[in-house]
């Protein structure tokens, strides 16, 4: 159930891997005011009858979209709105998710306050059973953003106050970006789950967390494909946690470009009666190393990825519809590009949904720019909110590898603390032994499964003399030798290109110097990608970037997504096959 129809912004059910019917979307109107002396508390702005201003949730205040477009710093928000619990919810658990609240945030229900959350990027939940009551209701939401402080994950957002000093950082978000919705559960329900697939075994391991009094109840879990049953499994639950394995019937494997996905229908009974029941989705597919490629199902696959910052010109941080989430996968893909990271932020559920539907392989990054991690401070900071990101998107098919920080580059003389990052890699690790994961791209290594770089040069004659060492065994290529070594992994060069091209305006940037036409800035292109392409070392690369955004113009489209060339070339370029390939 979703009663507020389609006129509302972003209605789409926003939890597409862990479905239930009955819901209620928040977004719409909301009552606002943003605090700059952070005092709100302090004047029990959570007891008031109405808030001064409006928003449009989910967009940000400095959004277009919101209705507010305020783009100056903005220490303190505050959202309020009421809502209506229905008759038949009479007796059930309500949940109160929110999809992402930038930065540290706090909710009340009716005056009440029912948690608080850390971190911009992860979403999070509260029961509120106990708050509510059947008719009109009402939901403060707060929140505090801070992106110059050292304390928070900010990303690509500014810490400057003007885009020319920025670079490439961009607009700001605060506040809510993602989603508020309300669910409705019995008193035993599901909880979370990881799906575990195993090609070569032909089957699917699920592992639940359950809530309520679930000890001795039944657990079942069916996979379907194409709509036919194709594997059964169930077991008894012992306290509040429950694991199986799914032998699946027929093998459909899930590979980039032929997104075979199984239908998982999990289900809580007692007595052969359902207690609850959620649907979600697998994909059949496994991420394995070789020495000096990245095997998909086994197979040696290219990645041939693009930079993806996730910015809208009037969202900022939130796509304005589903279907904008659908098309920049759509838009890459017709480049030729199979995949992307997903850079310096956490990008929300129905992203990943589409990359999963289409086939499109992506790598999980956190927004760690803005994090001092120079102290041990940098790690209670992070790990928390990274902990919560892998747990939710765990599920994702498209999902080839985890990254949690990007340049982690030395501040104010003082070096990264290496710990840090040793910790955050072993931490991942434990939660996800499915997947590589890369320290921190580009620089500076501590331990990592794949070894990659970034490198802007823009002649491919000089950026081939770097990499050629490589074809005879002589060694790699390592930007920062003083500071990180190769081991052998797998080599991938996840940041290359970034060609300035905005003819006729001087503003803006990109690297290095910009072409003096459309046919040099293709001759550039090319040369740089089929070196990348033909070498035999290289397992993956990473182009700078889809679209431009803001000052930094150095998208093949443009900031609203128009092409600057003619897609064919691009995709003919990068569809070449590659020499892992070969």
């Amino acid at each position: 159930m979703n009663n507020f129809g389609t006129d509302i912004p972003r209605p789409e059910y926003p939890r597409p891997q862990m479905v239930r019917e009955d819901w209620i979307n928040l977004n719409g109107t909301w009552e606002f005011e943003m605090d700059f002396g952070r005092s709100g508390k302090e004047r029990e702005l959570f007891l008031e009858d109405k808030l001064q201003k409006k928003i449009l949730v989910p967009f940000c205040p400095e959004s277009k979209l919101s209705g507010v477009e305020y783009t100056d710093f903005i220490p303190a928000v505050w959202y309020r709105r009421s809502f209506t619990i229905p008759d038949n919810w009479n007796g059930s658990k309500v949940l109160i998710h929110l999809g992402a609240v930038d930065y540290e945030s706090e909710v009340w229900i009716n005056g009440a306050s029912v948690g608080t959350h850390k971190g911009g990027y992860s979403s999070f939940s509260f029961d509120i059973t106990e708050y509510i009551s059947i008719g009109e209701n009402v939901v403060i939401v707060y929140a505090e953003d801070d992106v110059r402080s050292g304390l928070q994950p900010r990303g690509k957002q500014r810490a400057e106050h003007h885009f020319i000093k920025a670079g490439c950082d961009y607009t700001r978000t605060t506040g809510i970006w993602q989603t508020v919705w309300l669910e409705c559960v019995p008193k035993e329900y599901i909880s979370s789950f990881k799906i575990i697939p195993d090609p070569d075994n032909q089957s699917v391991y699920v592992e639940s967390i359950l809530k309520g009094d679930t000890n001795g109840l039944i657990f079942k879990a069916q996979a379907v494909y194409d709509g036919s049953d194709v594997g059964q499994a169930q077991a008894i639950i012992t306290g509040n946690r429950v694991s199986l394995t799914i032998n699946l019937e027929e093998k459909h494997l899930w590979e980039p470009g032929i997104p075979n996905l199984y239908d998982l229908i999990l289900t809580i009974e007692n007595d052969n009666k359902a207690i609850d029941r959620v649907t979600s989705y697998f994909g059949l597919r496994s991420v394995s190393l070789n020495k000096d490629v990245i095997n998909i199902n086994g197979k040696p696959v290219f990645q041939r990825l693009v930079l993806d910052q996730g910015f809208y010109p009037d969202g900022i941080y939130t796509a304005p519809t589903d279907e904008d989430l659908r098309k920049d996968i759509e838009i890459s893909m017709g480049l030729g590009f199979n995949g992307a990271r997903l850079h310096e932020k956490v990008f929300e559920p129905r992203f990943l949904y589409w990359a999963d539907k289409m086939g499109y392989l992506v790598w999980g990054e956190h927004a760690n720019w803005g994090l001092d991690i120079h102290t041990p401070m940098g790690l209670r900071q992070f790990l928390p909110e990274w902990m919560e990101i892998l747990e939710r998107d765990f599920n994702h098919p498209s999902i080839v590898g985890w990254c949690p920080f990007n340049e982690t580059w030395d501040k104010d003389g003082r070096k990264q603390d290496n710990e840090i990052l040793r910790i955050v890699y072993n931490v991942t690790k434990a939660i996800d032994t499915t997947r590589p994961v890369i320290d921190t791209s580009g620089n500076y290594h501590v331990v990592t499964d794949i070894f990659d770089i970034h490198d802007y040069d823009q002649d491919p004659d000089s950026l081939a003399k770097k990499l050629e060492p490589m074809k005879t065994g002589e060694g790699a290529y390592v930007t920062f030798e003083n500071r990180q070594k190769y081991e052998g992994q797998p080599y991938f060069v996840s940041e290359y290109g970034g060609i300035w091209w905005n003819p006729g305006d001087e503003k803006g940037w990109g690297y290095g110097t910009r072409p003096k036409s459309e046919e040099e800035f293709l001759a550039r292109y090319k040369g740089l990608t089929e070196l990348l392409l033909k070498h035999p070392r290289v397992c993956a690369f990473c182009y700078t970037q889809l679209y431009d955004i803001e000052q930094e113009v150095n998208g093949l489209y443009t900031y609203d997504r128009k092409p600057k060339f003619d897609p064919e070339i691009i995709r003919a370029i990068n569809s070449q096959k590659a020499a892992i390939e070969e």
